[in-house]
């Protein structure tokens, strides 16, 4: 029991680094009330740029990724202990309580706790993501499919009701951060992946 305690205690704090709080008190342009309103990378990049929405993605996958790691070696006889973590880590991001609980939309730092839980699964989900992306034309596609199919890939491949649980709670919380994607597209307002890189072309 201490362990699962500890587990999701580390993780959850690996969870509230928010590189793009940061970014946004040291350039003292508020994020919340810019751009798409959340702390994450997306929302990093549309206002201050690629360079610094990079900077984002990169350490809200690290911060998942390492919080992983570090929890399954802390703990190697706790077959989940990794993703509880990782788990733990996504959800601080989305609901971080310094903050507010107002964070980003998850996907980065999910990205990381699968790469770090199982790789392979990991590759099979952006892969099918990027099919998909280029077959919707819109690059919300990608986050929707991995977060539908993780918890079940992920529970057949460990055969563990236990994984399938963590990870449909996380990625149900995911799916529900993206609701204004949807309500974009039903609106037609959400920019679509062909038209943006034409606009990019042009430049």
């Amino acid at each position: 029991m201490l362990e699962v305690v500890l587990s999701m205690m580390i993780g959850y704090l690996f969870g509230l680094l928010n590189p793009a709080a940061l970014i946004s008190k040291i350039k003292t342009k508020n994020l919340k009330e810019n751009g798409t309103g959340n702390l994450g990378a997306t929302n990093t990049m549309l206002v201050f740029g690629k360079k610094y929405g990079a900077v984002v993605m990169i350490i809200d996958i690290l911060k998942a990724f390492v919080s992983v790691r570090l929890v399954k070696l802390l703990f190697p006889n706790l077959a989940i202990a990794g993703l509880m973590a990782g788990c733990c880590t996504v959800i601080a991001h989305i609901f971080p309580v310094h903050l507010k609980f107002k964070g980003g939309k998850g996907l980065a730092s999910f990205g990381g706790m699968v790469l770090a839980y199982d790789p392979g699964l990991f590759l099979v989900l952006v892969a099918l993501g990027v099919v998909l992306i280029f077959i919707t034309n819109y690059a919300v596609a990608l986050p929707i499919s991995a977060t539908v199919l993780a918890p079940f890939l992920a529970g057949i491949r460990a055969q563990s009701l236990s994984v399938f649980g963590l990870l449909f709670v996380v990625c149900a919380l995911i799916i529900y951060k993206h609701g204004d994607n949807f309500v974009r597209i039903r609106e037609g307002s959400e920019i679509k992946v062909r038209d943006f890189l034409k606009n990019k072309n042009r430049k």
